[in-house]
Order: structure tokens, then C-alpha cells, then sequence
């Protein structure tokens, strides 16, 4: 846009700054002076009390408890209101701050233009295909012209409507690299993956990607994107903002609602040195609305102004912390271009009634080997002379069977970490799992939500009550055994997640069609957790499911006779596979070194 059409979009106390700025030796009657406060990082008026009385009434912010002072915190959009204040009354900028106000000044008209011009730019925008891999629907393509319009800004569409598949395509549009992603520790891998399958260099070869590890900051090698979770932020506090990473996104950004924690301290000095900063959350507030001034905090210093007035302002009094009328606040930061928020229930049309996503989570490798240890015993007794064909049947059975097992339970927690987090965003949550051991966890681990539970080892009469604290809302977690959820009607939930996986894709297709029913309005996404480690890769490969990729139909039609039989071939496979790997590690183990 040229320059005279980007000065017309400027409203006209923006245009107009004669009296903001008297040339010396003007006769023009000033009311006092303008200067910078470094430390508190606001402009600071002092002048008559008329003055300061009129700045402290028209903006709450201002107020501070000296006599003849108002403070005005430097960010863009308040600069702009200064300078409407300053157009009835001038006031002499100090000359060591000239420049400096000269500077903000620029940069208010910038956000207004940029602001302006976003309301007229096509609401969509494709990603850059030479450095993009995907496609992506309306309404994210409408997610990234927000992303890519906006330097600092929160995108809190619902869990589930691709918040990271979005930010990707910024980055690789926008080439804004390197990058630096925070996100909560269960998610990690899963950037990882969505990195490696959807952004590249021009020349198809992949970004370069370094995991930070642990509390002491080391110098970071070259690097496309840097990963990092909330949890090592605090010992690379002073490090990271040092390192002049240009773009920053925070996943899960509800992760720092809560101010006053040295993770919080360390993300706003981050956010703060880098000139892009997106956030990701579909629950950007909790129980508290205040706590989205904290979030918005992170995202842009002060947009909603000083704590103690947001809370007098939109809150029920100074230091509550319910906002009044959240609606309100919630058009307020959208109308100013820093917030995008879209539900399932809006973008319902674009979105196939049933959506399925695999995800990798962590496993515990020394949970996983003590488990396997039993199995190497079997192992041994296998390679005996006199073992018959029948008794070897039998023990490559239960070896299949104990290294499900001890995959199950070594990922149990991390899946459980992954449920928490859908909880806490408000989803409706069905838990599929085999083995009573990884129940056993989950009911330990997600204990505070009073999960109902259907194991196969419920009464009747249990079985009912479950199923009826789940229709009814008394609970949003059911947690289910893959093989016991026939005839079920849980059509309340509004997401499905695996635990574990069977070989059989029927029988996936069946523990799904327990939400996604007659009733059932909405779009339902079906999570399948994979680890790297134990069983999980091979039926993953066996069922053809590719990890962070959403899937066609699978096994929805009832299983015949051929699905049985290919079934039980994937499964035997796998134990042959499975027998000649723990017998190289046994002979490698036995080996002299």
C-alpha cells in the first residue's frame, strides 16, 4: 500500500501532532513536560494538576499516587491516545526523549495502519507451497492470514481445529526462522513430528531442529526451529533472550496464566526481545477471566493495560478477578486485531463428522525393560530341545501379550497427561485401553476428575452407574476396555482417545461408535497415542495409520472372516519379529566385550 493511502487509513489525532511537539522557541503555551521511564518502561507527564487530573480521569492506567504526575505505559495503542491527549495539551517532550517519542509515535501509526488494512485484505490466504506440505481448509487458511497480519496475537480456536498446523504455515510462509516453539512437556514429540511433515526448505530438504535439554543453558547450535518445554523455561531465563530469536510461539499459552512463577518471568523477557509472538490456546482462560490479562500480557506488554486498572475496569472492583461482562472483553481483543477464536460449532460445515489423528507420547524405557525382564525367562525355555510346538504357541502368546502390556503401561502416564489437558479445555473424553494394569494407572493418575469406569470387571448393576455419571455430566472421563465396548451409547463425548491399539481395525471402529452416534452433533476426534518403543510401531504400520496424520475411514464396516485372519497374520508376524529381536539382544547382551 502506497504511503498517501496507508496516512489516509490514520485517524486525525494521528495525523496531527503540531502541538504535541513545539519547536524551540515557539510562543505556543505548554502544560507541562513528557518524558521516558526506563525502568518502568512508560512515558511519564508532569505538568499542572488540571493536567494530570484530566489524564488520570480519562485513562485509569495513568494513575499513579504522586500530586501533578500521570503515567502512560509505552505501548502502541496508548502512544496514539497520548498523543490525542497532547493535542489539547501540549507538553514539551525532554529533548533526550525526542527521539524516542518520535519513534512510538511511528510505530502507533504503524499498529493503526496494519490494523486498518487487515479489516481489507482478503480474510483467507494459502500457505507457500514450495516450503509448505499440506492443505489446509477455509477457515484455516483464514487462521493464517490472522497469523500472518499479526505480530503479536493469540489464535484460541477450540482443541482439535489444528492451532499448530496453522502456526506452521505461518512460519514456513512468513519464513520466519529461526523460531523458537514452548510447549507443555506431552507435546513435544508431536511438534517434532508435525514439523517434519509439513515444513521444509525450498529445496525440499528439512528444517534443521534442536530439542533444548535441561535447566543449564548451553550454547544453542544452528537452527531452523528450537523446541523447548514450559517446564526447563525458568534455567534458560537470562540465555534465551540473549540468543535474539526473532519469532516465538507458546503453545498452550493458558500455561502462563498464572503470574508471579519464574516460568512466567522468563517467557515476558523472551516475548519481549522477539519481534513475532503467537500464542496457541484453545482455553485461554480458566475459572478466573483475569487471568487472560496475564496471557495477553505475554503476548503484548500493557495491551490491556496496568493489572490494577484492567481489574477496576472490566473486573467487579479493583483486584477482583472475575470480569463483569467477558463477552465484551472478548470483542474488545478481537476488534483490536490480537485475538481469533473459532469453536467446532462454527466451523462444523468444513469438518467430516469423524476425524482421526495419531499422536506420539513418551514412554518410561525403564518401566518398559523391567517389565520385559519376565519375558526374557520365557524366552530362554523356548530355546530347549524337548519345547513342543504347542508350548511354543503358548509362550509367543504371552510374550505378545506382556509386551503389549509393558508398552501400555510404560506410556500410561504420558497418556494420561495428554487426557488432563483435554479435560482441562472442557472436552468430553472416552479412554480406551486392554490391559487392567493400564487402567489401574489411569484411575490413579486422572483420579481428580472421577472417572467413571467399564473394564469388564463391573457388575451389572456398576456398569449401568457409570455409563449413566457419564450421560448425565456428573463426569467428562470414561474410561473404557477396548474389548468391552459393544452395545454402548456414550454420545456425549466429544473426543475419543486410544490409550492402546489392537490389531484389529474393527475393533477401533467399534470403541469410536460409542460417541459417534445417533445424537451426536458435533465433529469427533479420535486420538490414537503411539510411543516409539515396544508394540505400538508395528501395529501402528499394521493398521497403516501415519503418526500426526489425519486418516480416511478405517475398518468402519463390521469385521468378516479376512479381516479376522489378516489380523491374526499381523499379530503373528509381529511375534516372530518380536522373538528373533529379543533373541539378537539376548545373544549381544552375552557377548564378551
Amino acid at each position: 500500500m502506497r504511503d498517501e493511502e496507508a496516512y489516509s487509513l490514520l485517524p486525525p489525532y494521528l495525523l496531527d501532532t503540531e502541538g504535541a511537539q513545539p519547536e524551540t522557541g515557539a510562543t505556543q503555551r505548554t502544560y507541562g513536560t513528557l518524558s521516558y521511564n526506563q525502568r518502568r518502561r512508560c512515558w511519564v507527564v508532569r505538568g499542572d494538576p488540571s493536567v494530570t487530573e484530566w489524564c488520570k480521569r480519562l485513562f485509569p492506567g495513568s494513575q499513579t499516587s504522586r500530586r501533578g504526575e500521570a503515567r502512560f505505559t509505552a505501548h502502541r495503542r496508548i502512544v496514539g491516545e497520548l498523543n490525542w491527549l497532547m493535542l489539547r495539551y501540549p507538553l514539551t517532550v525532554r529533548e533526550c526523549d525526542r527521539e524516542r517519542w518520535d519513534e512510538a509515535l511511528a510505530q502507533a501509526r504503524e499498529y493503526v495502519v496494519r490494523r486498518e488494512q487487515a479489516l481489507r485484505l482478503p480474510p483467507r490466504q494459502e500457505p507457500d507451497p514450495t516450503v509448505f506440505s499440506g492443505r489446509l481448509t477455509p477457515f484455516q487458511q483464514e487462521g493464517l492470514a490472522f497469523l500472518m497480519r499479526s505480530d503479536r496475537c493469540l489464535l484460541a480456536d477450540e482443541m482439535g481445529l489444528g492451532k499448530t498446523v496453522q502456526a506452521l504455515a505461518m512460519l514456513a510462509t512468513a519464513g520466519a526462522y529461526p523460531a523458537l516453539v514452548i510447549a507443555p512437556p506431552h507435546l513435544m514429540r508431536n511438534w517434532e513430528n508435525e514439523i517434519a511433515r509439513f515444513v521444509h526448505h525450498a529445496d525440499a530438504t528439512p528444517l534443521r531442529v534442536h530439542v533444548l535439554r535441561g535447566l543449564k543453558p548451553y550454547a544453542l547450535p544452528p537452527a531452523d526451529i528450537y523446541l523447548a518445554h514450559y517446564l526447563i523455561l525458568r534455567g534458560w531465563k537470562e540465555a534465551l533472550p540473549q540468543a535474539a530469536i526473532p519469532t516465538v510461539i507458546f503453545d498452550e499459552i493458558q500455561e502462563l496464566r498464572h503470574a508471579g512463577t519464574e516460568k512466567y518471568s522468563a517467557a515476558s523477557l523472551l516475548a519481549h526481545a522477539a519481534s513475532r509472538v503467537a500464542g496457541l490456546s484453545g482455553t485461554p482462560i480458566y475459572n478466573r477471566g483475569a487471568e487472560i490479562w496475564n496471557v495477553i500480557n505475554i503476548l503484548d506488554y500493557h495491551f490491556l493495560g496496568d493489572y490494577e486498572s484492567f481489574t477496576r475496569e472490566w473486573c467487579y472492583g479493583y483486584g477482583n478477578q472475575i470480569v463483569a461482562k467477558p463477552e465484551l472483553l472478548g470483542e474488545h481483543l478481537r476488534r483490536e486485531g490480537i485475538m481469533l477464536r473459532r469453536t467446532k460449532r462454527e466451523v462444523l460445515s468444513e469438518l467430516p463428522p469423524k476425524r482421526r489423528l495419531v499422536m506420539a507420547v513418551d514412554s518410561d524405557d525403564n518401566v518398559y525393560r523391567r517389565l520385559m525382564e519376565p519375558l526374557r525367562q520365557i524366552l530362554g525355555r523356548m530355546g530347549e530341545p524337548e519345547t513342543t510346538a504347542s508350548q511354543r504357541a503358548l509362550w509367543e502368546m504371552e510374550i505378545e501379550r506382556g509386551e503389549r502390556q509393558a508398552t501400555g503401561v510404560a506410556k500410561a502416564p504420558y497418556v494420561a497427561q495428554f487426557v488432563r489437558a483435554l479435560l482441562d479445555a472442557g472436552e468430553k473424553v472416552l479412554l480406551f485401553a486392554h490391559h487392567h494394569e493400564v487402567m489401574d494407572i489411569y484411575q490413579r493418575e486422572l483420579k481428580a476428575y472421577s472417572p467413571a469406569f467399564l473394564t469388564g470387571r463391573e457388575t451389572p448393576a456398576k456398569k449401568d452407574r457409570s455409563v449413566e455419571r457419564f450421560m448425565a455430566g456428573r463426569t467428562d472421563l470414561c474410561c473404557i476396555s477396548l474389548r468391552a465396548a459393544s452395545g454402548l451409547n456414550l454420545q456425549r463425548a466429544s473426543c475419543v482417545v486410544f490409550g492402546e491399539l489392537d490389531w484389529s481395525p474393527a475393533v477401533h471402529s467399534q470403541a469410536e461408535d460409542r460417541a459417534h452416534r445417533m445424537g451426536q452433533t458435533d465433529s469427533l476426534l479420535c486420538y490414537y497415542l503411539v510411543s516409539q518403543g515396544g508394540s505400538d510401531q508395528d501395529i501402528q504400520d499394521a493398521l497403516g495409520l501415519k503418526v500426526s496424520q489425519f486418516v480416511g475411514l478405517m475398518g468402519d464396516e463390521p469385521q468378516s472372516g479376512d479381516d479376522a485372519l489378516q489380523s491374526a497374520q499381523d499379530a503373528r508376524r509381529y511375534v516372530e519379529r518380536l522373538v528373533a529381536r529379543l533373541v539378537a539382544q539376548a545373544a549381544s547382551a552375552e557377548a564378551p566385550r
